[in-house]
This record gives C-alpha cells, sequence and structure tokens, in this order.
C-alpha cells in the first residue's frame, strides 16, 4: 500500500527564489492549459489530450517570446501540472456520470498566486541524500527528517502553504503492520459537546482549537480588511491570519491522530455512524462547530489506519435510530430533542445516557454484540458498509 510521509524544509533565500519561480510557471502552465480547454468545450469540441497540452504549452511555449522562462525550470513538474488537469477533469467526468463515490466533485479552476503552491518531481527529477534532498535546478534542500522514509519514494511534491512554511511530501511504498488480535470491539459516536463517546463509557472532549481562537482570528481579519490591497502591510496581515489558520489546523489533526490511532491499537473492530457532514454543516448555527470538529477526516484516518494494521472498520447507516433505541431492550422510544441527554426506557425502566447508549447501538448494529444480555442476536440488522481488512 502506498502512503505519504511529510517533512520540514528550509530554503535558503535564493532557494525560495528559485521555488516562486517554479511555482509560478507550473502555475501559469495549468491556467493555460485549463483556459484552452474551456475555449474547446464552449466550441462545441472534445477536451484535448494531456499529449497535445503538454506540446502546446511546454515544448512550444518555451519558443514564443512570452514564455521563454518556463526552459528556466525543470520540465518534470511542469508535465506533472499538465497530468494533474487530466486527472482533475477525469474526476469531474467520472463524478457527473456516477462513476465517483462520494461528493459531486467540481470542475478544475485556475490556480491563485497568493493560496498554497505545490510542484511535483518524479525519478529523475529529484534525490533523497543523508540529509538534504536535491530537486533539479533547485538545488539541494535541508529536510527535518521527523522519521526515516519506509523504502525508496516514487514521487515528491514541494510544497509552500499560505503562512509561507515549506514542506517536501514523498510518495512511498509500505507494507501492512498487522497488531497482535483482540477480542475487543467499539462503537464510537460522534457529536458536537463531546466529540467522540465510545460503547465502553468513554467520552472524549473535541480541543475545538477555532473557537479558543475565534477572538483573536476576527481581531485579525479586522486587521487585515483596514489594509490597502497590494500594499506591504496588507501581505504582513495575511501572513498573521494565515499563520493563526495554521496553527489551528496543526492542532485539529494533531488530536485526530492521536485518537484514531488509539482507537485502532486497543480494538479489534471499530464501528461508527455514517453521518450526512455537508447537510449538517449548512445549519448556520452548528455549520461552525461542526467544522472545527473534524467528523470526516476522522473517519479517513480511521479507514487508513485499520488496514494499515489489519484492524476492521465498519460505517452503518445514518437511517439507524441509535438514539431512540434502548440498548438492554431493544424498545424503540421515538425521537428525542438534542436537549434531552439522559433518558429512561418505558419498557425495561433502564437509565441511559444519550450518547452512551447511541454508541452501544453503533456497536450492535455493525454486527458486534458484547452487552450483557446479548441484544441483538435475533435481530436482522446487518452491518451497512464494507469492512476493510
Amino acid at each position: 500500500m502506498k502512503a505519504r510521509y511529510r517533512y520540514r524544509i528550509y530554503p535558503t533565500s535564493q532557494q525560495q527564489v528559485r521555488l516562486a519561480q517554479l511555482f509560478g510557471c507550473c502555475r501559469v502552465v495549468w491556467n493555460d492549459a485549463l483556459s484552452h480547454c474551456r475555449e474547446e468545450y464552449k466550441s462545441g469540441n472534445n477536451k484535448p489530450k494531456s499529449s497535445t497540452l503538454q506540446k502546446q504549452f511546454i515544448t512550444q511555449a518555451k519558443q514564443t517570446e512570452f514564455r521563454t522562462w518556463l526552459a528556466e525550470v525543470s520540465s518534470i513538474p511542469l508535465q506533472q501540472s499538465i497530468r494533474d488537469l487530466e486527472q482533475a477533469y477525469s474526476n469531474f467526468f467520472k463524478s457527473c456520470q456516477g462513476e465517483r463515490k462520494g461528493r459531486v466533485v467540481k470542475p478544475p479552476r485556475f490556480k491563485k498566486r497568493h493560496s498554497a503552491q505545490s510542484a511535483r518531481f518524479t525519478r529523475g527529477g529529484f534525490k533523497v541524500k543523508q540529509d538534504k534532498v536535491y530537486l533539479a535546478k533547485i538545488g539541494n534542500l535541508k529536510a527535518i527528517w521527523s522519521r526515516p522514509l519506509p523504502s525508496e519514494p516514487s514521487s515528491v511534491t514541494v510544497i509552500k502553504d499560505s503562512a509561507n512554511r515549506y514542506f517536501l511530501s514523498f510518495v512511498v511504498e509500505i507494507q501492512p503492520e498487522p497488531l497482535p488480535k483482540t477480542d475487543k470491539t467499539v462503537g464510537i459516536d460522534l457529536g458536537i459537546k463531546t466529540f467522540a463517546t465510545t460503547s465502553d463509557g468513554e467520552k472524549v472532549d473535541a480541543p475545538k482549537p477555532l473557537k479558543k481562537r475565534l477572538k483573536r482570528l476576527r481581531k485579525l481579519q479586522r486587521n487585515l480588511a483596514r489594509k490597502n490591497k497590494g500594499s506591504n502591510r496588507r501581505e504582513r496581515a495575511r501572513k498573521r491570519v494565515a499563520k493563526l489558520h495554521a496553527r489551528i489546523k496543526d492542532t485539529r489533526t494533531d488530536f485526530l491522530h492521536k485518537l484514531s490511532t488509539k482507537m485502532i491499537r486497543e480494538n479489534q473492530a471499530v464501528i461508527l455512524e455514517d453521518l450526512n457532514v455537508s447537510g449538517m454543516a449548512r445549519n448556520r448555527k452548528l455549520s461552525q462547530a461542526i467544522s472545527d470538529l473534524g467528523w470526516r477526516q476522522f473517519r479517513t484516518l480511521l479507514e487508513g489506519k485499520a488496514e494499515k494494521y489489519g484492524r476492521e472498520f465498519c460505517v452503518i447507516s445514518r437511517w439507524e435510530p441509535t438514539s431512540q433505541t434502548c440498548s438492554c431492550c431493544g424498545f424503540r422510544g421515538g425521537k428525542l430533542d438534542l436537549s434531552i441527554r439522559e433518558w429512561t426506557c418505558l419498557n425495561c425502566e433502564a437509565i441511559h445516557d444519550r450518547d452512551v447508549n447511541a454508541a452501544v447501538n453503533i456497536q450492535v448494529a455493525g454486527g458486534h454484540s458484547e452487552t450483557a444480555n446479548g441484544r441483538g442476536g435475533r435481530r436482522k440488522t446487518a452491518a451497512l458498509g464494507s469492512f476493510i481488512l
């Protein structure tokens, strides 16, 4: 299986100039090719092939008066930029035809110079040394090796984010590392006040990095809005906002990585409920809180780590009445208001914590019943979702 290993780099001032030139060339090639594809579409013609676009906007463009500076950078990232555009169109067409799962993919858009920048090198354009990485026509970049590479990388992407931080992202081939088997399974109910509640009764609070820094973020954004466009002061104000956003993202990602690793290591099977996150985020009262949690990223991390460590991961249907059903007797009591955190079953008079009861029902619906009376043995509820073994 393939994985990405990301490392922080600190280029010199001269290397930063070369990287800025490389990012600009990749951006121009992408935008020129995208503009041509849109014009062909308006004219009723088919989208040109990748080889045709490379010949027109790289090989031939270098010989023109307005694009001679394309020859000053490596041609490998420019070719990869055209291939990325081809892949973006392929994903868009497959999504429109229903051949691609998930949300509808939008058509590719033009790239901006002030957003995150990237350029990808394949074999022949880079070389990994003991403490540095050589990139064609860039030089040796000093990398902070926070962990060793497991194998020889097939490609590397140099990234500059909005906060002016530089990274190297390697694509490597890794082997699965199966963990010792255990009989423990867990159902997880995701929420807003409490990020995750397990079927064991454990509750995990989210760090909510955006909520904690919202006052500071508003102040920086107001300061940015007062600056004149194109001025140096506006650029410095933009960097301050970008750095705060980067800190918020890093805090959230660190929390999700640690929690997902813990769940995968301690349990043989992990069951989640399929949530309509995009639909829930349309609620203007809850959209900010939901976006601050990172539910979808947590699910993605669980899927990948379950495949890597030989665990089972299951997603049940979002229509399962997990909050309305008694986890002891199976009696369905009806819809509950969000303000009700505890309720008593009218059939067996068991007192339930709303989130813990939902987590137990998620575990049962996933095909793993470990309740005291074994409820679910005679039920026909099937696990809706695929296991990743």
